[in-house]
C-alpha cells in the first residue's frame, strides 16, 4: 500500500522514523483513558509498537496505519483496520476498524474521516464481508465516529474488565450506504 489520501488526510504505513510520534501519541494519559490507563513510558515500547505492526502488514497485508494530517504534515495518531486473531468477546479472526488521535486533533471529525477511509478500503480493495468496532463504554466520541462510518451496535462485552460496545457493519449494509461502490 503506498498511501491512501482524504480531504484532509494522508493514510499510510507506519514506519520506524514515526517513534517519536509513536512515543508522544501513547504516553500521553489522556489518549489511554479508555484504554485502561496504562501509557507507555519509554521509545523502546514505541518502537516495539511500530514493528508489530509492521509484521502484520507482512503477514496478513493489513495494519493500522499513520494519520498525517495534509495541512499540515503532522503525524497526527493511527487508524485503520486490524485483523485481530486474538480472542475478543468470544470470536476470533476478524477486522477490527479503530483510530488513536493525539488530543490536539479530537472534535474535528478526522476519527470519522480516516475510519470511513479504512472501511471502503477493507471492503472495496479486500472484499471484507464485515468490519468490527469496539469502544469503551463511556466514550461516547469514539462510538459516535464508528456509527457516521455505518457501524451498528450490536452488544456490550468485557475487555479486560472495562465494559465495551461491540459494533459491526457489514459489506451488504456499506454498499446500501455507499453509492457507486
Amino acid at each position: 500500500m503506498e498511501h491512501i489520501e482524504t480531504e484532509r488526510l494522508i493514510l499510510r504505513e507506519l514506519q520506524p522514523t514515526d517513534d517519536a510520534a509513536m512515543f508522544a501519541l501513547d504516553a500521553d494519559p489522556a489518549v489511554h483513558r479508555y484504554l485502561g490507563n496504562s501509557p507507555i513510558v519509554s521509545i523502546e515500547q514505541a518502537r516495539a509498537t511500530i514493528a508489530a505492526i509492521r509484521q502484520q502488514y507482512a503477514a496478513y497485508g493489513i495494519g493500522r496505519w499513520a494519520t498525517i494530517e495534509k495541512s499540515s504534515n503532522c503525524f497526527i495518531g493511527w487508524s485503520g483496520l486490524k485483523l485481530v486473531t486474538s480472542y475478543e468477546n468470544n470470536r476470533t479472526h476478524f477486522h477490527d476498524i479503530g483510530y488513536r488521535l493525539m488530543p490536539k486533533y479530537w472534535g474535528k471529525g478526522y476519527a470519522t474521516e480516516s475510519a470511513k477511509a479504512a472501511i471502503d478500503h477493507g471492503f472495496q480493495t479486500m472484499g471484507l464481508a464485515e468490519i468490527i468496532g469496539m469502544a469503551h463504554e463511556e466514550n461516547r466520541a469514539s462510538r459516535k465516529a464508528l456509527e457516521k462510518c455505518g457501524l451498528v451496535f450490536v452488544e456490550q462485552f468485557k475487555w479486560k474488565d472495562i465494559t465495551c460496545d461491540w459494533l459491526a457493519i457489514t459489506r451488504a449494509d456499506w454498499m446500501a450506504r455507499t453509492p457507486n461502490k
